[in-house]
């Protein structure tokens, strides 16, 4: 019986040796193996994450490099409005100085619209006083013994005879024009009369030729028995 005790208890002690040998080396090789799988998932997220930061430089410079692309358009579309706003004013300056000159232009032709009637007038209203003159003129030689002629200038000059009663073919000259104005005025006198100026006046208030005529013959007249 001490033999089988014997026996069991060395077999217990080889058993519990061989299960802890075992046992230590299944669970060495478990944690070897486990070791490994960690290392490996390790390397893996390694190697994934540094890929993904890789990535994610790549999309920062990508980013970068888009908002340095951004801020060089925006500086092109900025030059671009600075450079419009200025064509844009000086369009502006162009449109106002046309408007300007046309409006310059307006004014001229309106000015000289009434000059060239204001001219019209004064030319119809000369036309009418020398037709006035020429009708008379027939009247005044056969009746007055006066002639008539047109001299330089468009002047008109009037030569009286039959004034002096001692020289009966002396003749008294007076020349009479139409100025600017449109209005008589005589440029010489000969002999001079004293009330020429006054004769003047008369006819460019009365606008009586006749008249004025008749009044210088009778001045000729009254001067040849001084």
């Amino acid at each position: 019986a001490e033999d089988e005790v014997a026996i069991f208890e060395r077999d217990m002690k080889e058993f519990w040796i061989q299960f802890k040998i075992s046992y230590g080396t299944e669970q060495n090789n478990q944690t070897s193996a486990l070791r490994d799988l960690c290392k490996e998932t390790i390397e893996a997220l390694s190697e994934k994450w540094s890929k993904k930061l890789k990535e994610e430089d790549l999309m920062i410079d990508k980013i970068q490099e888009y908002n340095n692309e951004i801020l060089q358009h925006s500086k092109y579309i900025a030059e671009k409005e600075e450079q419009l706003t200025e064509i844009k004013s000086k369009l502006n300056q162009e449109e106002e100085q046309q408007q300007n000159l046309t409006e310059s232009i307006q004014e001229l032709k309106e000015e000289l619209m009434k000059k060239m009637e204001i001219k019209s007038s004064k030319n119809k209203a000369a036309k009418e006083k020398v037709e006035q003159v020429s009708k008379i003129k027939t009247l005044f030689k056969e009746h007055l013994a006066l002639e008539m002629r047109r001299i330089h200038d468009e002047q008109l000059q009037f030569i009286f005879r039959h004034i002096d009663h001692k020289d009966p073919d002396k003749p008294y000259m007076c020349t009479l024009s139409i100025n600017e104005q449109g209005d008589y005025e005589v440029t010489s006198c000969t002999p001079p009369l004293d009330c020429i100026a006054e004769l003047q006046l008369k006819l460019r208030e009365t606008n009586n030729f006749s008249a004025f005529v008749a009044n210088i013959r009778k001045a000729f007249t009254a001067l040849s028995y001084k």
